[in-house]
């Protein structure tokens, strides 16, 4: 059975999938930074390892490590990520900075370095979790969203290029799933904008990602499923969207168009 390294498997989508992939005979290496986290994916099989994408000798290390294992790595699993949000006024960029290490960079760098062997092999599959948030937006989301956009045109460019090789690249765009990410985004998001002119905003947007008022997300197991089939398809489609309110809001804005889209998704907050 082929070899899946998934990353951000500490929690949420990346810890589902991990656990499904398991159930379905999958050699799985789920890596993330709490690794104290993944206890049950240990006990379920796996191989849990304290990885953070943004370090360039972790990454390194952790291919070369699959590879004098398990001969390489059979299907990518680009998870990692956060939220990051605050008004772009009151956003460092510093802190911009990181949140594309995490989200863009870090997957970038470690699809450059399982590319070599599954091309040596003709074969391989890179999933990549971008978001709705790649295609709308959300407000005081300006530098998580343009993360995402970022993820879609670089996995495009990407697919086409290996292509060639016999090596897949599908994008999973998810909705409103029930993870941490509105909780995780929540505290810092109102250390940025929570005083001055954005205070009112970010008040609104916090009471819509955590708390009782809070959306409620698909199961991240939902998500996983989606997730698997996109691994286990013999011709997988380029995209997938899946989980609540993805749909309707993508659809919404490419056929209203931007000041409808404004309208729709300010009224939420």
């Amino acid at each position: 059975m082929a070899t899946v390294l998934v990353t951000g498997a500490s929690a949420g989508m990346g810890k589902a999938t991990a656990a499904r992939l398991l159930g379905e005979g999958y050699s799985v290496y789920a890596v993330a930074r709490r690794v104290e986290e993944m206890g049950e994916l240990e006990k379920a099989g796996a191989i849990i390892l304290a990885v953070d994408v943004t370090r360039d000798d972790e990454l390194v290390a952790l291919v070369e490590r699959i590879e004098g294992e398990q001969g390489g790595v059979d299907v990518l699993i680009n998870n990692a990520g956060f939220g990051l949000y605050g008004a772009v006024e009151d956003t460092s960029i510093e802190d911009a900075r990181y949140q594309f290490e995490v989200n863009l960079f870090g997957m970038a760098r470690l699809t450059q370095l399982v590319l070599p062997g599954m091309r040596a092999r003709g074969s391989g599959r890179i999933v990549n979790i971008s978001s709705m948030g790649g295609k709308v937006y959300t407000p005081l989301g300006a530098w998580y969203h343009a993360s995402k956009h970022a993820v879609e045109g670089w996995s495009d460019c990407l697919r086409v290029e290996v292509k060639p090789f016999g090596i897949d690249v599908v994008v999973i765009e998810p909705g409103f799933v029930a993870t941490e990410f509105g909780a995780v985004l929540a505290e810092p998001m109102l250390r940025r904008s929570g005083q001055g002119a954005y205070a009112a905003l970010a008040g609104k947007v916090a009471a819509a990602s955590g708390g009782e008022n809070a959306v409620k997300g698909t199961p991240a197991a939902k998500l996983a499923e989606v997730i698997v089939k996109a691994v286990s398809a013999r011709r997988p489609r380029t995209r997938y969207v899946a989980g609540k309110y993805a749909r309707p809001l993508m659809f919404t804005r490419k056929w209203f168009g931007d000041r409808v889209y404004d309208r729709v998704v300010m009224s939420q907050v």
